[in-house]
């Protein structure tokens, strides 16, 4: 049941805030966006720590893993994310993420000896046509020229970055690092890493203080991040890489469910069946039967020792 909520939290979060970023695009450059989102949320993250007298301190080899957690997962990807969508439609740059789930099963594979589960390839091959045919008017009025093949290709490295971040997450728990204390660390360090960018290309430093832009950045830094990352990511170590990412293929429906009720979305014909596709490979991976750490007994027992002794020696 535990894991059921943490995926439940997750999709509809992450469905909601594609509406919230595009509250974020416009007045204030989306480097320094990121890079706001993110110092708040590690900001609020390292003062819920203290309170409740969580570990806060790690060894330089902790920090260094965690740092590549955090440039992977809290700042790169998302910056492509939003200056691809300045050539491309969301719908577009949500299929091209749905992909995510191929990523972590073969980086789940080659990085960390991950076996690869044939229902989670049919259920993500189900769910990524699903997507397709969800935004099949925008893939067909899709082209390459004004600049949709760099659309494109941000939209690609941006999923490859984030794939690498789910199997850096994953190895770092496997090691003992906590999920909590490593997203509060890790954003911080995301946030670094924009803000250095920011310098280095020049990007002029502003802050918006419209009240559109403040409530989606609170929302984005609270709920976008110290939750949703927090329950993806616990996710993510209990149930694995690739299964967990197939929520990547859940959360565009639920964006659409609330632009059916604010922006007046039409559904069609060609989107109800994707709907029943993607539902239909979420089951095939996702049985609730099968919703299970995918760790024996004996890797767990071995785990908790390992956890147990990093936490001494820390």
């Amino acid at each position: 049941m535990k894991n059921l909520l943490l995926y439940l939290t997750t999709v509809l979060i992450w469905g909601s805030t594609w509406l919230a970023i595009k509250f974020q695009l416009g007045e204030t450059d989306p480097v320094l966006s990121v890079a706001y989102r993110f110092t708040l949320a590690s900001l609020l993250l390292l003062g819920f720590s203290k309170l409740r007298g969580l570990n806060l301190r790690f060894s330089p080899r902790q920090h260094l893993l965690i740092a590549l957690q955090g440039v992977l997962l809290f700042s790169i990807n998302y910056l492509l994310v939003y200056l691809a969508e300045l050539h491309l439609t969301s719908g577009l740059v949500a299929v091209v993420f749905s992909t995510l789930v191929f990523m972590n099963i073969f980086m789940g594979a080659l990085l960390l000896g991950t076996p690869v589960r044939w229902n989670v390839v049919l259920g993500g091959a189900l769910g990524l046509i699903g997507v397709a045919l969800v935004f099949f008017p925008e893939l067909r009025d899709y082209s390459l020229q004004d600049k949709g093949i760099a659309g494109l290709l941000l939209s690609f490295v941006s999923t490859l970055l984030a794939s690498l971040g789910n199997i850096t997450a994953a190895r770092n728990q496997r090691s003992g690092l906590p999920v909590v204390q490593t997203n509060a660390y890790g954003m911080g360090y995301g946030a670094i890493a924009m803000y250095a960018y920011a310098v280095i290309a020049g990007v002029p430093f502003s802050f918006s203080v419209a009240p559109a832009y403040l409530g989606s950045l609170i929302y984005l830094a609270i709920f976008g991040s110290m939750i949703a990352f927090g329950a993806y990511l616990t996710l993510l170590g209990r149930i694995g890489a690739d299964r967990a990412a197939y929520t990547s293929l859940l959360f565009p429906l639920v964006a659409l469910g609330i632009s059916t009720l604010f922006e007046g979305y039409a559904w069609n014909s060609s989107a109800i069946l994707g709907v029943m596709l993607v539902i239909a490979g979420n089951l095939l991976i996702l049985s609730w039967k099968r919703l299970k750490t995918y760790d024996t007994p004996k890797k767990l027992n071995r785990l908790t020792k390992q956890i147990t002794l990093n936490n001494k020696a820390i």
